[in-house]
């Protein structure tokens, strides 16, 4: 239990991603329609904000700010007064994150543009890491640097999922209606 326990709270951006993705099911299920393309794709928008980014990046503040010394362990990295620089730009992220729940198209590209910038540079470092001083720690070259590659694709294949079924209701054809060639 306790194996289990250090790997769900050390592949946090993995453990925030799954658990959004439960709770869109949950709230895709309960939706008039239910498992339809334009249910899906809010929905999974929806909760992979607010639970992905906002609430990965509030675990990454609580990380970096509180318990610095065992996060610059982990990542196997001496101790830096920049961990709490990372951990306050991460709170801002957690903030965003926040307000586009349910937020409209340009809000949530903000939400899932700055942290994926700052996922995508975080990348970058720990392969130099891997590169240049051969850290190969968990937090270095595990599941966070796939995380930090990953989920900013993913948020914005979601969010142009997300834009599509928008698109595609708006531009269909209305019940009852012919459509004239």
């Amino acid at each position: 239990m306790a194996t289990l326990i250090a790997f769900v709270l050390s592949s946090f951006p993995l453990t925030f991603f799954v658990l959004g993705l439960i709770a869109a099911g949950i709230a895709i299920a309960r939706k008039p329609g239910g498992f339809i393309f334009a249910n899906v794709a809010e929905e999974l928008l929806d909760y992979s904000l607010p639970i992905s980014i906002a609430l990965s990046f509030l675990y990454n503040f609580v990380m970096h700010v509180f318990f610095s010394e065992v996060a610059a362990a982990y990542v196997g990295w001496a101790v830096s007064p920049f961990q709490h620089e990372v951990g306050f730009a991460s709170v801002g992220f957690a903030a965003v994150g926040l307000l586009a729940f349910k937020g409209d198209f340009v809000v949530r590209l903000a939400a899932i543009l700055g942290p994926g910038l700052f996922l995508w540079g975080a990348a970058i470092g720990h392969i130099q890491q891997i590169i240049v001083a051969a850290d190969y720690a968990q937090s270095n070259a595990g599941i966070i640097l796939y995380a930090d590659i990953f989920l900013p694709v993913i948020g914005f294949m979601l969010l142009w999922l997300r834009w599509k079924a928008t698109h595609v209701r708006e531009n269909a054809p209305m019940a009852g209606h012919a459509i004239c060639g």
